[in-house]
Parts: C-alpha cells; sequence; structure tokens
C-alpha cells in the first residue's frame, strides 16, 4: 500500500534539530492516539495511551495559545522515526475514517523521555509545518529538506527560536521565553515513558532503523516544587526558597 509523504524531522545535536524529507514509507509502532476528554490527570505519564491522550491535549492548548484556534485536530501518532524527533505529513486524508479525513503530526517514540519543553517545541515545529500547508505557504525547499526564511518567520512568531543549519536551513528550534512561560502557567509534566531504540528495531518491509545510541537527557529548563503537606504544586526557570501559604511549609524540589 502507497504510504503518504511528509516532513521529518531528524535530531542530530542536543538541540531540537529538525529537518525534512519526503518519505516513501512509515515504521511499525504507528498507534492512534485517542481523543482525551477533560484534563490532565496528576497521574505520572507512565503509560502510552495516557502519553497518547495527554500529546492530543497539549496540541489543543498550543493550538489556542499560539494559532488562535485556527488548526484542525491532527491525528497525533507515536512512531519510530530513527534519529527523528517527529514529522508532519503533507496529505490531508493520511488517516481516514466514516467520519472524514486528516493530516498526521508524529512524535518520536524513542525521544518521549525529554523535558516536556522539548515536546512542547517538537509539537510546534510540526505545528508550523501544518500551518503552512494549510495557508498555501512554502515553508522548505530543495524536496522539502531545507527550511526557508518563511518557515523561520513564522516560527519565531509562534513560541519558537530558530537557528540556522548549514545543510538543512533554519530548522534548528527550541522554545522561546513564550513558550516557557506557557509550559509553566499550565504545569505541564515530563514524560516518563519511551521507546528503548538503543540496540534499533526489527521491522518487516520498507524503512530503516538508527542503531546510534540515544542522546544524552537534556537538562530541563524549568524545576517542579511540591508542598509535602498539601501536595500543592509550582514550577520556576531556576533555582528558588519558596513556601506554600496555606501550610506555612517550605515547598521541596520534586525528584
Amino acid at each position: 500500500m502507497k504510504k503518504a509523504p511528509c516532513l521529518t524531522a531528524y535530531q542530530a545535536t542536543d538541540k531540537e534539530l529538525h529537518t525534512t524529507h519526503q518519505r516513501s514509507g512509515y515504521s511499525d509502532y504507528t498507534v492512534f492516539a485517542p481523543d482525551f476528554q477533560g484534563g490532565f490527570s496528576m497521574k505520572q505519564l507512565t503509560s502510552y495511551n495516557r502519553v497518547a491522550g495527554y500529546l492530543n491535549k497539549l496540541f489543543d492548548l498550543l493550538n489556542q495559545r499560539f494559532f488562535e484556534n485556527a488548526l484542525a485536530r491532527p491525528t497525533i501518532t507515536i512512531q519510530s522515526t530513527p534519529r527523528a524527533y517527529g514529522h508532519f505529513s503533507m496529505r490531508d486524508d493520511t488517516w481516514v475514517s466514516v467520519t472524514g479525513s486528516s493530516n498526521e503530526i508524529n512524535i518520536g517514540a524513542g525521544t518521549l523521555a525529554r523535558p516536556i519543553e522539548n515536546i512542547c517545541a517538537t509539537l510546534l515545529h510540526e505545528m508550523v509545518h501544518y500551518y503552512c500547508h494549510v495557508n498555501g505557504i512554502k515553508d522548505t525547499s530543495r524536496g522539502n529538506t531545507y527550511h526557508n526564511k518563511r518557515f523561520k518567520e513564522i516560527a519565531e512568531s509562534h513560541g519558537l527560536k530558530v537557528s540556522h543549519h548549514e545543510k538543512y536551513g533554519w530548522t534548528i528550534t527550541e522554545p522561546n521565553d513564550e513558550l516557557l512561560t506557557f509550559v509553566l502557567e499550565n504545569d505541564l509534566s515530563d514524560i516518563l515513558i519511551t521507546r528503548n531504540e538503543y540496540y534499533g528495531v526489527s521491522v518487516m518491509g520498507t524503512g530503516t532503523h538508527s542503531n546510534t545510541p540515544p542522546l544524552p537527557p537534556k537538562t530541563s529548563s524549568s524545576r517542579k516544587y511540591i508542598c509535602p503537606c498539601c501536595g500543592n504544586s509550582v514550577r520556576a526557570t531556576k533555582s528558588v526558597h519558596i513556601a506554600c501559604l496555606d501550610c506555612k511549609e517550605p515547598m521541596i524540589l520534586a525528584s
């Protein structure tokens, strides 16, 4: 069966390095992320199903904050994308059902256990591609491998810092201050599950898998403090001495 073309974001440094290219097929572990009803759970994000719902909710929050809800929710998947943080599928009927069709945004299964602000930056990077696709903006060239200045401009106005890569253009994206504030305001939690891809994965069909060891995890830009009495929590972007005014107790740094 013919597979949909997509824009793929590859990791090449300890930054959010994204490049894009046309793909002729997907690897295994393609799973539809179900709708997530209600707010975030206080439970730790240690199961696949919970993370799938969490990513859908993150999309909704980012869509509201940075795109004024202009983007229809795509199908969000968690697939193995060798040396990649994620991708956006350009085909509007990548996923089809009796109720309609949708594009796809994927988050790499082997890259989930990063600081949540970096997960948000990856999702936002793919949402910028989605926004450009919907609005007929050509944000890549050279067979969708090079991120041009239009991508840079739109990404910088939608929560991202953008740096230049010699081969792939304006593709290195990181969370800017507005996105970091968004993470703090919504008290977003890190994802505590990832796919172990250190030794590669054996699959049937086309496509390749990287045997490159995973990069060391990046230090989070935020810290979470919890009241040992009532459990109230806050996040900060630096080390602070803070107390819970309800319990008159100093808050402790979450492990």
